[in-house]
């Protein structure tokens, strides 16, 4: 592990158009071998970063380098972008934007066919990625029709196929389950024992992340690199929270029950974790003080769907099979379960994108299948989980305006609801960018803000946090939550564990176009059946418990929650 492969050096880096620089003083080396998380809140400089790294800039994105990077010993911006690719490959966020074959075989195919590697190694390398990444059903598929997961592990699978020094991964579980999340790190961390090459991951998901272990953290902030050290020494330091990234949920329990975590205690995974039995009983404490009584249930009853059934025409096996479920007003709901198990099918069946082969869907009583898109519109919200597929104004503004001016609402009025969301959103003082400016995680913020602002009975949400640092996730979950305060009700795509158990009472578990599962969310994440069955992955906290010795593990998972609502978040 000495081969130096990166080498930054007292680097700086401003974009041509932006009157401050992005990074300040980027000083790290990465040798061969080593595994390496970059964390920090959205606009921090990560992806700045992987920029650099992988030949994007100074090639395709144009500014001043101070400093130096050297790659593999050569002086990048002596090294050309195609040495750069034989050196370093990557896996964007935007999947989408990464795909340049018709069919799955071929993307994964791409690079090896630029090599000019003979055609039996070639299929030989593709079928043994595609058996890794679960894609050997999909290989004749075209990208276009596969779920958000399904695209994230193609894009996984590309770069797998090829033979570099250094794997960069920008936000890998940004669109993926959590069982498939899980998966994904145990294959990223597979492939870098297999073969040898230096790993980068740039994530928000750092539990999940540190499913494996990482050599180093290296934590940012401002452009500023804030720790580059040990997961063990970081998670114990404090400095996440005060950079606005999210600490695993077990660290924050531990945390309410009075314990004092240092590195010794091995925080950085439930796996090393050392508790004294004197902190075993401080968590059995918390776990007693918080017991709580039933919550009542509400009543009047806003959408309501009888036996639906729906297949799409290029397809035989049905996407949703007999779906029954009722949604009361005021709910906030998750909908939760494997890629491809439905769930954006029934949002859109819900919404009149698609039209159900068979049953009701009811909302307010009156039936909901003779609405047009337009007239179901103007009830339900729906938020679409990529972002490029929603966006049609040149401007920030002008977008998150547009469902207004359709409406007819007044100019003045229009301003002041636009700028009032826009900084809830984090994006006011982009008001007046251009939408082409933008990362996919700040166009992810638009399209959201773009339907909060009309504020209907019901908002639909397909991850709303997918790609977001710890401060934009919450400000976006605690204005969903003012919405939901005032009447509205929230149903979220989601396969964010954290937003489940911090924000919402119920989850509806989809897995192969079926329900199988309507219950809190504390029942649904520490039940193994179901997380086994919907891909989904078993809270830290109920492992914690386990530890603990303290045997209602749902009990605890649901105390937690109730702590966290009623003396954290209500101080904030």
């Amino acid at each position: 592990m000495n081969e130096v492969i990166i080498d930054f050096k007292e680097l700086g880096f401003q974009y041509r158009a932006q009157a401050k620089p992005t990074l300040y003083n980027i000083d790290f080396k990465i040798r061969k071998g080593e595994k390496i998380l970059i964390a920090g809140p959205s606009g921090c400089g990560k992806s700045t970063i992987a920029s650099l790294i992988n030949g994007l800039i100074p090639f395709s994105y144009k500014g001043t380098i101070t400093g130096s990077l050297m790659i593999n010993g050569r002086e990048s911006s002596d090294t050309s972008m195609f040495d750069i690719s034989h050196i370093v490959g990557t896996v964007l966020q935007d999947s989408d934007a990464q795909f340049v074959g018709m069919t799955v075989a071929e993307d994964l195919a791409f690079a090896l066919e630029n090599d000019c590697i003979e055609q039996e190694q070639m299929k030989e390398r593709v079928s043994k990625v595609a058996d890794m990444l679960d894609l050997s059903r999909v290989l004749r598929h075209a990208p276009s029709e596969l779920s958000g997961g399904q695209k994230q592990r193609v894009s996984v699978g590309g770069v797998m196929a090829s033979d570099v020094d250094l794997f960069l991964f920008d936000e890998p579980l940004a669109n993926l389950d959590p069982k498939t999340g899980k998966q994904a790190i145990e294959l990223i961390d597979e492939l870098a024992k297999k073969t040898g090459a230096a790993v980068i991951i740039i994530e928000h998901r750092l539990e999940d992340v540190l499913h494996r272990h990482m050599d180093r953290i290296i934590l940012m902030n401002e452009g500023h690199i804030i720790k580059d050290t040990s997961p063990d020494e970081l998670l114990s330091s404090g400095e996440l929270g005060a950079c606005g990234v999210r600490e695993p949920l077990y660290l924050t329990a531990l945390k309410y029950a009075g314990v004092e975590v240092n590195a010794d205690m091995h925080p950085s995974s439930m796996d090393t974790l050392v508790l004294s039995e004197s902190d075993r009983d401080k968590i059995r404490q918390f776990h007693i003080r918080n017991i709580r009584d039933k919550r009542p249930q509400l009543k009047d009853e806003l959408l309501k769907v009888e036996n639906l059934s729906f297949t799409y025409e290029k397809t035989e096996k049905r996407t949703l099979n007999d779906i029954s479920v009722s949604i009361k007003k005021g709910e906030m709901i998750a909908v939760v379960g494997t890629n491809g198990a439905g769930k954006s099918t029934f949002s859109k069946v819900i919404c009149g994108m698609e039209k159900e082969d068979s049953g009701r869907i009811l909302f307010n009583g009156e039936d909901f299948t003779a609405l047009s898109i337009k007239e179901r519109a103007e009830h339900i919200g729906y938020v679409m989980q990529n972002p490029n597929q929603m966006i049609s104004k040149v401007m920030i503004f002008d977008e998150v305006a547009m469902g207004l001016r359709l409406r007819g609402v007044p100019e003045d009025e229009v301003k002041i609801r636009v700028e009032k969301a826009l900084e809830i959103c984090g994006l006011y003082k982009m008001r007046n960018w251009p939408i082409s400016a933008l990362s996919y995680g700040q166009k992810k913020r638009v399209t959201i803000c773009s339907i909060l602002v009309l504020e209907p009975e019901m908002l639909i949400l397909d991850e709303p946090t997918a790609g977001q640092d710890y401060r934009n996730y919450t400000r976006i979950m605690e204005f969903l939550r003012e919405l939901n305060d005032r009447g509205i009700t929230i149903v979220m795509i989601t396969h964010d564990m954290h937003l489940m158990l911090e924000y919402v009472d119920r989850s509806i578990v989809f897995s192969e176009g079926r329900i199988i599962a309507d219950k809190s969310c504390a029942e649904v994440l520490t039940d193994k059946d179901i997380v086994e069955r919907s891909s989904l992955k078993e809270t830290s906290l109920y492992h914690l418990a386990g530890i603990c010795g303290i045997e209602d593990g749902t009990g605890f998972v649901q105390n937690f929650i109730d702590y966290e609502r009623e003396n954290v978040r209500t101080n904030e």
